[in-house]
């Protein structure tokens, strides 16, 4: 009588633990749950560069292109010889919050002195409807209203960089561009600066 109640007993954990896992296998959250959680591990293995990674993206020159009268090709020589401005104590901050670069010092050229040297294809004084996409080697993109450049304080804040602490960039590519008065700066940091293209909205 004792065994076949212990074996009673076997049978029902057995069958406890079959149901469990039959409940665990179809709950949709459980398996939804398990997949965005697999989702965000290969995202972040996607965006994952190693120091080899970055040096195939370092660009030597940046294309001005789009709807401009003059496209143009910059490198760091050719910046120098514009309106070269020294900026101190800038912080790279992430959307976390978290700093992810603190400059001392670093030079550059606002991005509003290169788009006028480049000439926005204005038909007239009233054609402002423009966005400014900024592109990385790894396509990377960061984007600017024509308003918000010309119109705008944040315009006077936005530059492309060629030069940190007294050293030429390298590793983050020649150039790279920043928008200083953002709250977060880390969005619009572009690393290995390939490209400004000027876009008029249609």
């Amino acid at each position: 009588m004792k065994k076949l109640s212990n074996l009673i007993t076997i049978v029902m954990i057995a069958v406890t633990m079959l149901q469990c896992k039959k409940s665990e296998a179809t709950n949709p959250a459980t398996d939804n749950s398990a997949k965005t959680s697999q989702k965000h591990s290969e995202e972040k293995e996607n965006h994952k560069h190693d120091e080899k990674d970055d040096l195939k993206y370092v660009s030597k020159e940046i294309k001005v292109t789009g709807d401009v009268v003059t496209p143009l090709t910059l490198t760091v020589d050719s910046l120098k010889k514009m309106k070269v401005v020294e900026l101190n104590d800038f912080k790279i901050v992430c959307q976390t919050g978290l700093t992810k670069d603190s400059v001392e010092s670093t030079k550059g050229v606002l991005l509003t002195d290169i788009l006028e040297k480049a000439k926005i294809a204005q038909q007239e004084h009233k054609d402002r409807n423009f966005y400014i996409v900024a592109r990385a080697s790894d396509d990377y993109k960061a984007t600017f209203s024509w308003a918000e450049l010309f119109n705008n304080p944040t315009g006077e804040k936005v530059y492309v960089l060629f030069e940190q602490n007294g050293k030429p960039l390298k590793e983050k590519g020649e150039m790279i561009l920043v928008s200083m008065t953002d709250t977060k700066t880390g969005p619009r940091h572009v690393k290995w600066l390939k490209s400004i293209e000027v876009t008029r909205v249609k």
